[in-house]
């Protein structure tokens, strides 16, 4: 009798009253939603725009969908178009059945379009979101738990995980490989943040090396798996794709490091400059002279008539003709001062007579 084990859901759903809630869905939208609030907060690090990430996930999340899904159905065809099957279940997404390598490989198409849209660096924005995919992917693999799906090989670990009898499925304790790859991913986001912050990783590099380690962890993983797939040479398919992936990250990597060393200085433009929002934190300088008011011909003739007539301008209201009236004033109140005198000499003279 097993003492302890990690005991499976017995529904993948809840109806909340007329809505069913399912749970494989909902842990896919959870990390949809944990990727772009980590990217978000990354970009914005960088010195992007907020809210950039979101738009251009926009394209992402739909074609990675479509793309996880339909590498799903080619790999897995015969669970859909062989005897039996009806091939309408190919399009119950909500059953489970999405393959990451297309998930990844779609998904680029639309953040590429998304990322020429708005001008910015498909490398850089990859970088920014590089963590928050490796959570999104520990988050989407407990939908695999509500489904009881995808578990490993039969065990009897403390950490076991109970299976019911179903299709497809034989009641038992098993590896389990969704707890697994779940733990691993988030080590793989942990590892992303610590060496961008240490060795300032650009160009695409944080997103390769996300790809590298986690092709290196679902390597093994998968090797435990015991559901139904294609092998090639001994090994599932899956197996050889994350060699082949892990590889090619890796070349990328290094190659990237030579070619393009350092970090992008400036991720999206917009908010580089400053132009079309409030949001890049500085406005840009204005024009002195652009700002400077136009001087009224009539005030520079005024001033120059001042100047002439030897008298500081007070206001440049003042008409000029009282400024040339100072002068004569002045002239006939000197007059009037040097005729004083005289008629006080006369009245004196006249007493002493």
């Amino acid at each position: 009798m097993d003492l302890a084990y990690i005991p499976s859901p017995s529904t993948g759903v809840i109806d909340l009253g007329p809505i069913p809630l399912r749970g494989y869905a909902f842990c896919i939208i959870v990390g949809v939603f944990v990727a772009v609030w980590l990217g978000n907060k990354r970009w914005i690090a960088r010195g992007g725009k907020p809210g950039t990430v979101a738009d251009i996930a926009v394209w992402a999340v739909p074609f990675g969908l479509v793309g996880g899904r339909l590498y799903h159905v080619i790999t897995d065809y015969q669970l859909y178009f062989g005897e039996g099957r009806d091939w309408v279940d190919a399009f119950k997404i909500w059953e489970g059945g999405l393959g990451i390598w297309g998930a990844i490989a779609l998904g680029a198409v639309g953040a590429w379009i998304g990322c020429r849209l708005r001008g910015i660096p498909l490398p850089a924005w990859a970088d920014a979101l590089a963590p928050g995919i490796a959570i999104a992917q520990a988050c989407g693999r407990w939908g695999n738990w509500f489904n009881q799906e995808l578990y490993g090989r039969p065990t009897d670990l403390p950490w076991a995980l109970e299976i019911s009898e179903g299709p497809n499925r034989v009641a038992g304790t098993y590896h389990p490989t969704f707890l697994y790859e779940s733990l691993w991913c988030l080590g793989v986001a942990a590892l992303v943040i610590w060496a961008d912050r240490r060795f300032k990783l650009g160009h695409g590099r944080a997103f390769a090396l996300y790809v590298a380690a986690y092709c290196a962890g679902r390597g093994w993983i998968e090797y435990m798996r015991v559901d139904e797939a294609h092998h090639i040479l001994g090994l599932r398919l899956n197996v050889w794709t994350a060699i082949v992936v892990f590889v090619g990250a890796v070349v990328y990597f290094v190659l990237s490091a030579k070619l393009r060393p350092g970090r992008e200085a400036v991720v999206e433009p917009v908010a580089a400059d400053g132009s079309g929002s409030a949001d890049a934190g500085s406005a840009e300088p204005k024009d002195a002279a652009a700002d400077a008011k136009p001087v009224p011909a009539g005030a520079e003739v005024k001033a120059d008539e001042a100047d002439e007539a030897g008298t500081k301008r007070t206001s440049p209201a003042k008409p000029a003709a009282d400024a040339d009236a100072v002068p004569a004033a002045a002239e006939i109140k000197a007059a009037d001062a040097e005729a004083k005198p005289t008629s006080l000499t006369k009245a004196a003279e006249a007493d002493k007579g």
